[in-house]
Order: C-alpha cells, then structure tokens, then sequence
C-alpha cells in the first residue's frame, strides 16, 4: 500500500495530525518527543465515486463510499520529532528516519503559529519563525540519504575508472530498500552529476518530494507565516489538527455529522453535549468559515492527486453491471501514475492477467481498448485475457 511519512520537528501537532487522519489514539503530549515508535496507520484519498453518475448503488471492497465520494485507502507513518543532527544519531535521530524508506511522500507538519522552538519547545506564539524550520529538516534528510549512498560511492568511482559498469543499475541496486526506482536515480544523477552531496539532494526531492502541512492556523499568529510560508515556493496547505481530530471524534460518537474535508457539520445530540464541547464545536465552526475546511483531508488528496500525480480507476468483471465475480458493484479503486497503459493496470491486478493480456474495456462506452491505451481519472476498466481469464 502507498505510504505517507509524517515528518517534522517535535511538537508541532504531528501525532495530532495522524490521530486525525487514522482514529487512532497516538499518546500526545506538549512536550518534546513524546513519540518514540512510529505510530502506523491507513488514512484515505477522496476522488467522486461513479456509482451516483452510473446510477447504481456501490459495494466497495478495498475502499469506501460516502454520499458519492469514494475514500481509497493509503498508509500513513507518523515517526519520531526530528531535531538538528538527527542523521547522526541526535535525538530520536537516525533510526526514525530509517522508518521513512518506503515513504512516497513526506509531509512536513510546520507550527505556522512560531509556538515551539527549534528544538520543539514551547514558546510564546509568534516568537518561533517556522520558516527556520523548512531548510533543516530537508538537509537532515538529505544527509541521512548521503549517510546510505556515501558508503559504495567511492567503491563505485574507483571502478568506473577501471570498467565499464551501469551507474544507475549500480546506485538503484543499493537504494531499492529506500522505495527509490531507477527513474528517480537516473533523473538525480542527470540533474546533479556525480557529485555526491548534490546528487542526494536532488535525489530526494524526486523521491521523497514533500508537501508543508502549516498546522495550528486557530491560532491567530498562524495566519501571517502562512503568506510566508507559501512565498517559498513549496507546497504549503494550511491545517488545523486539533479541529480535524475534534470533528472525527465527535462524528465517531454520533454526535455530529461530519465527512472529511467538509466546510460544514450537523449536530446531531445536542442534548449530549457539554457547554465546554458546544463552545469548542461551534469555534470550529468558525474556522471552517474562515478557510472551508479543517485543510486536514486537503493535505492527503494534494500529496496523492498532485503532489504524486496519482488517479483512481476502477476494474471490473462485467463492464455492464459493473461487478466483479461476486457480484460487487464498483468493488475496487485502484491509485495509479498518470500514463498508466490498460496492460499495465492488468498486471497490477495479477501478473498473469498482464502476460496473458487480450484488450480491455471500457464500461462507459463498452468501447475495446489496446494494451497501450492510457488510462483517465476514474475510468472504469474491463481487463479480458486470454485462455479465458477475465477481471
């Protein structure tokens, strides 16, 4: 399953963050590294189901629909606060950022608010300037990278003096454990030569690329740094973990009625409801107002949908009542690059089903597909092989 890795300097709300974005119930606490194991998790990207444009009523197996927007499952790794000289071992250091090796993407939880220091204390609001705290993180990962590769670099210059040998087979055969391709070494080391600080830099960026989650914005503070925040160029979503996880919770207890993502929610027991829990619910209310959402489920479906330029397509068994062999309709949501060919989603659906591949179909049109056919966001597929091997 895809991963995200959640990363960031102690106390800026990351376990928070995971708690809401997974339901589970993380220990957090205001101090730093209160996190020592990685918490693991599965949280969703949201796309629109077709089941309300088809007009039939879905059966997900791998996912879930709600009112039409279908949630696909993505797991999601909240590791340890990361402080300077973590890639040598300070802190919670190194070993946390080995949790990191399949991470797709890496979302940097920033205090927007400047409440913690560069060590992850507590300080008054606005005294922090979080924007100190976008170039260490990326150089402490940069360097953990340079750690792994520097230990064959040398090995591998010395023989490329002496023989003839595939660089970025070489490199990909060490990194493969880091979830790194050969596309991403290639690219790296046509970006940055055969220099080895700039080389892991750049290989970092095109495999672990990263989004900046600008958590607390209730706090007032937050607002001014986030303008700051974006005029750096990176891909800066505005959050607020603490109301996103207030929401999930109340919804999870029937009290409210929430979807992620939402600019809105209904109570639904008010009579169940303390005073301090109506005055929290309704101060939530406002920031949805202000910014239309918590920002929480924007920052998944941006690091899947854009960040990592992912689309959901569906395959099913029979492109008429859009089943698979059970009888369920629309049963699952396939994350897919954009570019995927209709073979190839064949064999990620089973190798054999890829090898022995006919055409394809698809349910919209009833149109037959070649193998070399490029896949569009939520389409929705029939894959027919041969020796009579349908999915």
């Amino acid at each position: 399953m895809l991963e995200l890795g959640i990363v960031g300097k102690p106390n800026t709300g990351k376990t928070t963050l995971f708690n809401a974005l997974t339901a589970c119930n993380a220990p957090v606490a205001s101090y730093p590294f209160t996190t020592i194991e990685p918490n693991v998790g599965v949280t969703y990207v949201r796309t629109k189901c077709p089941c309300t444009e088809m007009g039939v009523k879905c059966n997900p197996q791998n996912s879930k629909c709600v009112n039409g927007t279908r949630f696909v499952p993505v797991r999601v790794i909240d590791v340890a606060g990361l402080i300077e000289g973590a890639h040598r071992g300070r802190g919670l250091g190194n070993k946390f950022l080995d949790n990191l090796r399949m991470a797709a993407v890496l979302i940097h939880v920033v205090d927007a608010s400047g409440s913690t220091d560069s060590e992850g204390r507590p300080c008054q609001p606005g005294t922090h300037d979080p924007l100190q705290d976008l170039d260490f993180l990326e150089k402490e990962i940069d360097l953990w990278l340079e750690g792994i590769v520097s230990k064959e670099w040398e090995k591998l210059e010395r023989r490329m003096k002496t023989e003839r040998i595939d660089l970025v087979d070489e490199l990909t055969k060490r990194l493969s454990g880091l979830g790194i391709s050969r596309e991403h070494v290639s690219r790296a080391l046509k970006d940055a030569g055969f220099e080895l600080s700039k080389f892991c830099s750049q290989l970092r960026k095109i495999s672990k690329p990263m989004l900046i989650a600008a958590n607390k914005m209730d706090v007032p503070t937050s607002e001014q740094n986030l303008e700051r925040l974006k005029k750096t160029g990176r891909i800066v979503v505005p959050i607020s973990a603490e109301a996103e996880l207030l929401l999930r919770r109340a919804s999870e207890k029937g009290l409210i009625s929430y979807i992620p993502g939402s600019n809105d929610f209904q109570v639904l027991k008010s009579e169940a409801l303390t005073p301090a829990q109506k005055a929290a619910l309704e101060e939530v209310r406002g920031l949805l107002k202000k910014w239309g959402s918590t920002g929480v489920q924007e920052l998944v479906d941006k690091a899947i949908r854009e960040v990592l330029g992912l689309i959901v397509v569906y395959p099913v068994d029979d492109e008429n009542k859009l089943t698979d062999k059970k009888g369920n309709v629309l049963p699952d949501a396939f994350l897919v690059p954009k570019g995927t060919t209709a073979r190839e989603l064949a064999y990620k659906i089973h190798t054999e089903l890829g090898e022995t591949f006919l055409y394809a179909i698809n349910a919209r049109t009833k149109m037959r597909l070649s193998e070399d056919y490029q896949l569009r966001d939520g389409d929705i597929i029939r894959v027919v092989a041969a020796r009579g091997r349908v999915a």
